[in-house]
């Protein structure tokens, strides 16, 4: 999974990004201090790996990872090449989600790019730019197939599609919202790559005086307000307590989390918000050697998931076999789960659920 952070200049994306990466990313208090995207990749929490090494005793755990990008602040006419625009706008079209951090906190020292707070606008002057880019793009794509569109089929059937995303950008939609007749259509907007056909997962990034059990603000309340009209979530954090709390043990952090009336930190909530914005689960191997996790689409059939382990396994695959995490973690071991009749044999057609430990049976 690779997330894009983005926003306005100064809402405190390099922050955030320090925050969930402990990289120590420059986050100065100017535009632009972030011209370079700033990556890492870090672990995914899973503490289900750490009870199945309790079994295996194995030489090594591997978690899932994911991949974060710091992206530098758009500002009014990135989408037309201002500010740097279109070389920010070309990093956001590789990630596979983004995560659009908006400011929710007052603060007279913070350079803003706007003198007033207001998230719904924040969020407005952002999809605004992303969808200016789309629409050149599209644009461009479309002057070129229009002019083979009434001899060719399959160019007029583009053109349809291109001039059905053009109408919804230019009224204030994003390509995610459409919903296309038939898979062979959704493709050619995947292939695209356009900005906003990209899930969107907001962070409201807030002061330390609204973390915790009290109540909302109205900043968070209005942002939730617009990410609910466009079927997304917000993910609420405050970026610089985040950061500081990166740097504390284990127990001091878990302490800190406690008074702050926190349940989780910043990044197991980030990265639980984002694999359900992707559809995202993981399964599970086991044995002396290795238990790792690997992400997989909800939906994905066991020969998929082979694959992500390595194309062999998917190519020649026979069978799986499968036990629940719960199952095997209650018996102690795979024999006794087998013993048990827990352990299942599934075939080609088995949609691999979120936790099941799998054993794939293959050959080539």
């Amino acid at each position: 999974m690779k997330l894009g952070i983005v926003g306005l200049p100064n809402v405190g994306k390099s922050t955030l990004f320090n925050a969930v990466m402990q990289a120590g990313a420059e986050a100065a208090n100017y535009p632009f201090s972030t011209v370079n995207p700033n990556v890492g990749v870090v672990p995914v929490p899973d503490e289900r790996l750490q009870k199945l090494n309790e079994i295996y005793h194995a030489k090594s755990v591997v978690p899932a990872v994911i991949e974060m990008v710091d992206i530098a602040g758009l500002v009014k006419g990135s989408g037309r090449g201002e500010g740097l625009g279109n070389q920010f706008l070309s990093h956001i079209r590789e990630v596979d989600a983004i995560v659009h951090v908006v400011r929710c906190f007052e603060d007279d020292n913070v350079t803003h790019a706007y003198p007033t707070l207001d998230p719904q606008r924040d969020v407005e002057t952002i999809n605004l730019e992303l969808a200016f880019a789309d629409l050149e793009v599209i644009e461009r794509r479309l002057s070129k197939v229009i002019k083979s569109a009434k001899s060719d089929k399959a160019a007029g059937q583009e053109a349809e599609i291109l001039t059905k995303i053009k109408d919804v950008l230019e009224n204030g939609g994003a390509a995610r919202d459409i919903l296309w007749d038939s898979p062979e259509d959704k493709k050619l907007t995947e292939d695209m790559n356009l900005l906003t056909s990209k899930p969107v997962l907001y962070a409201a990034n807030v002061s330390e005086d609204d973390l915790g059990g009290g109540a909302k603000s109205e900043h968070v309340k209005k942002l939730e307000a617009l990410a609910e009209k466009e079927g997304t979530k917000v993910f609420v954090s405050c970026a610089k307590l985040e950061a500081e709390i990166a740097t504390l043990e284990p127990e001091e952090k878990a302490l800190f989390l406690e008074e702050m009336g926190v349940a989780q930190n910043g990044l197991d909530r980030l990265i639980a918000d984002g694999y359900e914005l992707l559809g995202l689960i993981s399964f599970l191997t086991a044995g002396p050697k290795e238990v790792r996790a690997w992400t997989i689409r909800r939906g994905s059939k066991a020969p998929q998931a082979a694959g992500k382990i390595h194309s062999d396994l998917e190519r020649g695959f026979i069978r799986a076999e499968v036990v629940a995490y719960e199952d095997l973690i209650s018996l102690g071991s795979y024999s006794t789960a087998k013993e048990r009749g827990l352990v299942r044999v599934e075939g080609k057609e088995y949609v691999v659920k979120d936790g099941d430990v799998m054993l794939i049976r293959f050959n080539v």
